[in-house]
C-alpha cells in the first residue's frame, strides 16, 4: 500500500486512532460534550466556548495537541480544520459556518509530477483575539490574523491580516481599517 509506505507504520496507526476518535466526536451532539471529548484528545480549550459540529483532517500528522482555542470563542457549523500543523485561536474569536483552516499544501504522492513545482509544505495558522471570520471563508497555511480583524464572508485569506483591519474577497484585500 503506497500511502502507508509514504507515511510509515506509526502514522498509519495514528491515522486509525484518530479516525475512530473522529467517529466518536460525530456522536457528540451538544457543545459541552464535544469540548470535553476534544480536551481528552489533547485540544487546549478555554472557558465559555461554543463549538458546533466541526470536522478535522490530517489528525495523524500534528494531531489534536496542535490545536488551541482561547476563552469565549464561537466555532460555527461545518468548520474544517487541517491539523497537519498547529492552529492557535485566541480569546473571543468568532468563526462562521463552513470556514476552512488549512495548514499544509500537498499535491499528492512523492512521485506526483507536480511535486517539483509545488513541494509539500506545512505552516501554522494563528488567529488572534477578538477576530471574526465570516461564513465560507478559507484561511491558508502560514497566515496570521491580527487582533480584532474582520474577514468578510466567502474570502480567501492567503496573506497575513493586520490587527483592526477588515478584509474580503478572493484573494482577500483590505476594505478598511477599523478605528474607535
Amino acid at each position: 500500500m503506497k500511502a502507508l509506505k509514504e507515511i510509515g507504520i506509526w502514522k498509519g496507526i495514528k491515522y486509525i486512532f484518530t479516525t475512530i476518535a473522529l467517529c466518536i466526536l460525530k456522536l457528540m451532539i451538544f457543545s459541552p460534550c464535544r469540548i470535553f471529548f476534544l480536551r481528552l484528545l489533547g485540544v487546549r480549550i478555554g472557558k465559555h466556548c461554543v463549538i458546533n459540529s466541526i470536522k478535522f483532517f490530517n489528525c495523524y500528522r500534528r494531531g489534536f495537541r496542535g490545536l488551541s482555542i482561547g476563552n469565549e470563542c464561537f466555532l460555527g457549523e461545518d468548520i474544517m480544520i487541517d491539523l497537519a500543523n498547529e492552529v492557535h485561536i485566541g480569546d473571543k474569536v468568532s468563526i462562521g459556518a463552513r470556514v476552512i483552516i488549512m495548514t499544509h499544501i500537498n499535491v499528492g504522492y512523492k512521485d506526483h509530477p507536480l511535486q517539483k513545482f509545488f513541494p509539500c509544505s506545512s505552516k501554522p495558522v494563528i488567529i488572534k483575539s477578538g477576530s471574526f471570520i465570516g461564513v465560507n471563508s478559507t484561511i491558508l497555511s502560514g497566515v496570521e490574523v491580527g487582533e480584532c480583524a474582520f474577514i468578510g464572508a466567502c474570502s480567501m485569506v492567503s496573506k497575513n491580516v493586520e490587527s483592526y483591519t477588515m478584509v474580503a474577497g478572493i484573494p482577500a484585500k483590505i476594505i478598511r481599517t477599523l478605528s474607535d
